[in-house]
């Protein structure tokens, strides 16, 4: 088992912006728990985003407030299913936003993280146009700002946390550890429904693809692609496990949402 912790890319601007989407995620997510189960419900069915509903404009449920479904694709990027779903999210944007939106610029990177939102959700709605199981999560915004640290620093070095007998830490160029995430992306993709409740991998490839495109074109001209490595690949930090010490939204009836 492994986890990333870290990035040697050094930081050159305060990523004024990503401290914004962490904020607005961790406000909204208090807000979603301060509700109570049923209203927590509620509040996804009407601020996910349902394909269903996107494509055919119907109606709500009864008992759902009605939010335009174009709104629904913003709305849904700010949600989320569970408090282990914000802190992965959350996490990994803590790790590779800063360094997407000081090549960027502040107001670009918005834009960017935007539309790679927008172009998730809408991938999985196109997988699943019918499905009306609402989708809540950064993840696919998220998914861009890796497919564009693919892009720009493939050969920086993150820190992994691998867990054996002892705990260790080894620099992992960004390449093995994105490549490895995007392809475990497209295997559980094809293993299943994009209709049925779960994780939703469509929109994680859908943002990742954006992102690794959209970033050649949003990028400030002083930056380069394929940025070289910052410190030595495959470095190794044993740390043993005796010196240690001690970092959803319940279904809707039978359905419960994507999370993304």
């Amino acid at each position: 088992m492994f986890l990333p912790i870290s990035d040697d890319n050094p930081h050159t601007v305060t990523p004024v912006v990503n401290y914004t989407m962490l904020a607005v995620c961790i406000v909204v997510f208090l807000w979603q728990f301060s509700l109570g189960e049923e209203a927590g419900q509620v509040a996804v069915l009407a601020y996910g985003f349902t394909p269903a509903h996107f494509f055919s404009q119907g109606a709500p449920a009864p008992g759902v407030p009605y939010v335009p479904s174009t709104l629904t694709i913003f709305t849904s990027m700010f949600m989320h299913g569970g408090w282990m779903h914000l802190a992965g999210n959350m996490f990994y944007l803590w790790i590779f936003g800063d360094n997407i939106e000081a090549s960027l610029g502040h107001k670009r990177y918005l834009l960017f993280y935007l539309l790679c939102g927008v172009a998730a959700a809408l991938a999985q709605g196109f997988a699943a146009p019918g499905s009306g199981v609402p989708m809540v999560g950064a993840s696919g915004a998220i998914s861009g700002v890796l497919g564009a640290y693919l892009v720009l620093h493939p050969r920086a070095n993150i820190k992994v946390f691998v867990f054996l007998i002892i705990i260790t830490v080894i620099n992992v160029p960004a390449f093995i550890v994105l490549g490895v995430w995007i392809i475990g992306q497209l295997m559980s993709s094809a293993a299943v429904d994009a209709g049925q409740p779960g994780v939703a991998f469509i929109a994680h490839i859908g943002g990742f693809v954006a992102g690794a495109v959209l970033v050649l074109f949003m990028k400030k001209k002083s930056v380069p692609i394929f940025d070289t490595a910052h410190s030595r690949p495959f470095a190794v930090e044993r740390r043993p496990l005796r010196m240690r010490r001690g970092g959803s939204v319940p279904r809707s009836g039978q359905r419960g949402p994507w999370d993304s």
